[in-house]
């Protein structure tokens, strides 16, 4: 399957950011262009864009942007970076563009940099699966999560492309169905076999013996190996050790954080209610219901089989000692 079956996530065209609106899918395909910070931001905190790579690239040209349109970079920087604190890669590559002789320059560089990283995660970790193996993965890392291609998603179409037969389970991912609306989407796209399940379901899936790994992206990985990534994720690692299955980190070695030391010193953000307490437009709890909205856990790093990065596959207790 062409590349163009999953358009670019994030680009610069005419003086402006053009990304997909990942709010609209997989209803529509619709492309939101941004003419400044403020727009930027909201679509960064309303979730029209998101996944930790993406994040960073489209830092890089919030920063490029806050240059063409006269913003000081440093206030840019410190508000692009408050908009999602857990995912390191937003500041990561914010600070990049901040301190580039041309913050355009940098971003446009950090989109090539990401798709080629993420190839070379998807060639490492297709290596590491059976032949048709049955994945269980959640949320989405796939390309809409970076500049293309994937990371977790990138593993099952690098084997799906050496002409290996995979197969996915996808997790709806409540309570924002990133795995419903937009894995499912990729899936869809890149005829790769998928079968949608309802998140509870997971352990008795690995219980029957119809999975044969896990794969996830990350959000930030501390220098312990402990891995933050979105709520859900910790309780899937749990599953897999106690059945027997592999569960696999798929991350670019930017979203380590070697200045964190674990996974208690990760922030984790915390969003509105209202992504509990309604679906779809309609409200389905009791007004005046207490809401705890955690869009992020973390798993530590004796449950996690192996991180792959660009660089192959290792233990992620191991980065302690790097």
């Amino acid at each position: 399957m062409s590349d163009d079956a999953i358009p670019p996530t994030i680009e610069w065209r005419d003086g402006r950011i053009v990304m997909i609106d990942q709010r609209r899918l997989p209803g529509e395909l619709v492309m939101l262009w941004i003419e400044n910070l403020d727009e930027l931001c909201t679509a960064i905190t309303s979730l029209a864009i998101r996944g930790a790579p993406a994040l960073g690239v489209a830092g890089a040209m919030g920063i490029a942007l806050a240059a063409a349109t006269g913003i000081p970079l440093e206030d840019a920087a410190r508000r692009l970076i408050a908009t999602r604190p857990t995912a390191v890669n937003l500041a990561w590559a914010v600070r990049l563009a901040v301190a580039a002789p041309d913050p355009l320059v940098e971003a446009q560089r950090l989109v090539t940099e990401d798709i080629e990283r993420n190839r070379r995660i998807g060639t490492h970790g297709a290596a590491l699966l059976p032949n048709s193996a049955r994945v269980y993965t959640h949320c989405n890392a796939g390309g809409l999560a970076c500049a293309g291609y994937g990371t977790a998603v990138g593993v099952i179409r690098a084997a799906h492309e050496q002409g290996m037969t995979p197969s996915v389970w996808v997790g709806e991912t409540r309570p924002v169905l990133q795995g419903a609306r937009l894995t499912a989407w990729e899936l869809t796209r890149l005829r790769i076999p998928a079968t949608l399940v309802a998140d509870v379901m997971a352990g008795s899936l690995m219980a029957a013996g119809e999975v044969d790994c896990v794969i996830v992206g990350a959000d930030r990985v501390a220098a312990n190996g402990d891995v933050a990534n979105k709520v859900g994720t910790y309780t899937l690692a749990v599953l897999a050790r106690h059945h027997g299955v592999p569960f696999y980190v798929a991350a670019p070695t930017s979203t380590i954080d070697l200045a964190c030391p674990d996974g208690a010193t990760i922030p984790i953000e915390r969003r509105g209610a209202e992504e509990v307490t309604g679906l779809a437009g309609r409200r389905i709890a009791p007004e005046g219901m207490l809401v705890d909205n955690r869009a992020f856990d973390v798993t530590p790093a004796a449950l996690v089989t192996a991180l792959i990065t660009e660089d192959g596959a290792v233990d992620p207790a191991s980065l302690a000692s790097s």
